[in-house]
């Protein structure tokens, strides 16, 4: 039976792996766009100027992920691979004096670091010589000359906190070194029959650019992430493999999410599911069952 001809038109889901230890570092499955290229040259002996015998060049090739829904963590791929659990930010704070002559700041659930505390009057802010002075301890600011803060009126606050919990950081500096990666790009694609067919591309070492932009605009298209990797070979040799599954069933993975009201619905019409055991099965029931969960099936 001849090969069936194929066309493709789904984007990639993303794995991608520490090479130095293949332990998971992202399985992500929200890119819009995902491309691989490969490239290679060919240097010429000539012969009475016209090119004669030809020696090919090494492969060059990249991988890249946009993405306008993603993780956190993505953004650690262009740094060393790791999300600390600290950080220090500025805040500038409008604050309402209860007490004459103090105002108590807000440490956002950290610590305000002491010597990072400057106030202002609500309409003078960064001015240096409206600068209220004083002294800062804890979470309380007490002005030099009391009169200087008066209950009841508003004063801007700017300082540094430092959070060592409910935050995630990921710093980009010299000493940071972005690891290897060992990437599957996964698609399926669509034979004449109407068939879906797996199809990889194995990355065997990965090495991401460092160069990146980031836009922020309150108009136009959600803002963008492009992660681009340049393609080495790696300690065998390889460099990029391109696998068809014909046995793998493509599937789409569902999730499954609870129903919160279902007064005046009936489930087996809104094609709910209910768990039976460890399996979700479709509802039979015509009218909601009291106390009974249902759920709505989406594909991931």
């Amino acid at each position: 039976m001849p090969e069936l001809n194929k066309a493709n038109r789904q984007v990639c889901d993303v794995d991608i792996r520490f090479l130095a230890t293949m332990a998971p570092f992202l399985d992500f499955r929200k890119a819009n766009t995902t491309t691989v290229g490969l490239s290679g040259e060919t240097t010429y002996a000539k012969a009475k100027g016209m090119n004669a015998i030809g020696f090919p060049d090494p492969i060059q090739g990249t991988m890249t992920i946009e993405a306008q829904v993603y993780p956190y963590k993505l953004f650690a791929a262009m740094s060393d691979g790791q999300v600390s659990s600290d950080a220090v930010y500025a805040v500038t704070d409008t604050v309402v004096a209860s007490t004459a002559g103090e105002l108590d700041l807000n440490a956002q659930n950290g610590t305000i670091g002491a010597g990072t505390v400057f106030v202002y009057p609500e309409d003078a802010y960064a001015d240096a010589n409206a600068q209220i002075p004083g002294t800062f301890s804890g979470v309380k600011f007490t002005a030099t000359t009391a009169s200087d803060i008066q209950v009841g009126k508003s004063y801007k606050a700017a300082y540094l906190v430092t959070k060592t919990s409910g935050v995630k950081r990921v710093s980009f500096n010299n000493n940071k070194l972005p690891p290897d990666y060992f990437i599957t790009m996964k698609t399926a694609d669509k034979n004449e029959n109407g068939e879906m067919t797996a199809f990889l591309m194995t990355a065997y070492k990965a090495v991401i650019q460092r160069n990146f932009e980031l836009s922020f605009s309150s108009e136009g298209d959600p803002a963008t992430v492009s992660l681009t990797f340049d393609l080495m070979v790696d300690k065998d040799e390889n460099v990029l493999d391109f696998v068809e599954l014909d046995d793998e069933d493509t599937t789409p993975a569902y999730t499954f999410t609870a129903v919160e009201t279902t007064t005046g619905k009936h489930p087996v019409t809104e094609g709910w599911y209910e768990l039976s055991g460890y399996t979700y099965i479709r509802s039979n029931d015509e009218d909601p069952v009291e106390g009974k969960t249902y759920y709505i099936r989406s594909a991931e």
